[in-house]
């Protein structure tokens, strides 16, 4: 399977009623400053270059932001956040990420998510991304040239680690989660992790613009090393 005929399984993937009613209700009561726009109200595929070197691992979709847009991190402040630290590490053309059709490009890098669908209160549940780890693990399967894993947030680490081979692993205990924290896999890889880039993490300072930037840059000198 390539990751077009996935994609197309995601956007049709109905296996979650709480998810789907959730997202379907935003995006018909939208947002005031978004109401003149049509919402996607769907799940949301992973999106990026095929042959990606980095795979970054979201939690889920924002309501008013990939369940507006129907791309990861685009259209809120966690996507602002984000493509300007990957533009700064060179794996895009722009800074920006407004919307499907603009002219963002990924080189070298993927985003996904865990979930596909935008949860009440930003929280799916464990049977909820149980449900979604198919989609992950299939577009892994298609990413074959993946050296490095960026897992933002704990929850994110916890779904990667699930879907992740036994051989590629080496242990059954998932390692645990700190900002800037490296876990060297038994096939070699690597996954780097750091806080979300939420405004929760973002206007309390818990995560600054430095910080983040600091991951991308340990992720790019580990890519060039290799």
């Amino acid at each position: 399977m390539n990751l077009e005929k996935i994609a197309l399984q995601i956007e049709n993937c109905e296996q979650c009623p709480r998810l789907r009613s959730h997202c379907r209700k935003i995006a018909e009561e939208k947002r005031r400053q978004f109401r003149e726009e049509t919402y996607w109200g769907k799940p949301v595929p992973g999106f990026g270059d095929p042959d990606a070197r980095l795979l970054i691992v979201g939690l889920a979709p924002a309501a008013h932001g990939a369940n507006r847009t129907g791309r990861m991190f685009t259209g809120d402040q966690s996507g602002l956040w984000l493509f300007r630290a990957i533009h700064k590490a060179g794996f895009s053309n722009q800074a920006e990420s407004t919307r499907r059709d603009d002219d963002l490009r990924l080189r070298g890098a993927f985003i996904t998510a865990i979930a596909r669908c935008a949860p009440p209160q930003n929280k799916p549940s464990p049977s909820e991304i149980k449900s979604c780890s198919q989609y992950l693990r299939a577009e892994m399967e298609c990413l074959a040239k993946v050296q490095v894993f960026l897992a933002l947030g704990r929850m994110a680490l916890r779904g990667l680690w699930e879907v992740l081979p036994e051989h590629a692993r080496g242990a059954e205990k998932i390692p645990e989660f700190r900002h800037g924290g490296q876990i060297r896999l038994a096939d070699g890889r690597m996954i780097f992790c750091s806080y979300h880039p939420s405004q929760q993490n973002t206007f309390t300072k818990k995560l600054t613009e430095p910080m983040f930037d600091k991951v991308f840059l340990e992720v790019k000198k580990f890519l060039q090393s290799r």
